[in-house]
């Protein structure tokens, strides 16, 4: 649903999603993180929601990547319990 290509600004700390409707969104980029062998990168927005948005990371060239849709709705519910996973442990400590 977004854009596989991102503007990156503020040293990679803030990136732009942009969705197929043309609407913009920036987001802080959270973590990346491995889930199965691969890469996903966790990303939250910048609108005061609570919202978290998880897509595949690809590393695609020096200080560039690709985000990548998860479209299996099994693997995507492995990946958000890893994320959900990881901050539990940061939480206790």
């Amino acid at each position: 649903m977004a854009d596989n290509r991102n503007n990156v600004q503020d040293e990679a700390d803030i990136i732009t999603l942009e969705f197929e409707d043309g609407v913009e969104l920036e987001c802080e980029i959270m973590g990346i993180f491995d889930c199965e062998g691969s890469d996903y990168i966790a990303l939250i927005p910048l609108d005061d929601s609570d919202d978290v948005y998880i897509y595949g990371y690809k590393e695609v060239g020096d200080d560039e990547f690709e985000l990548v849709d998860i479209e299996d709705d099994e693997l995507f519910n492995r990946v958000v319990g890893e994320f959900d996973t990881i901050m539990a442990e940061e939480e206790e400590e």
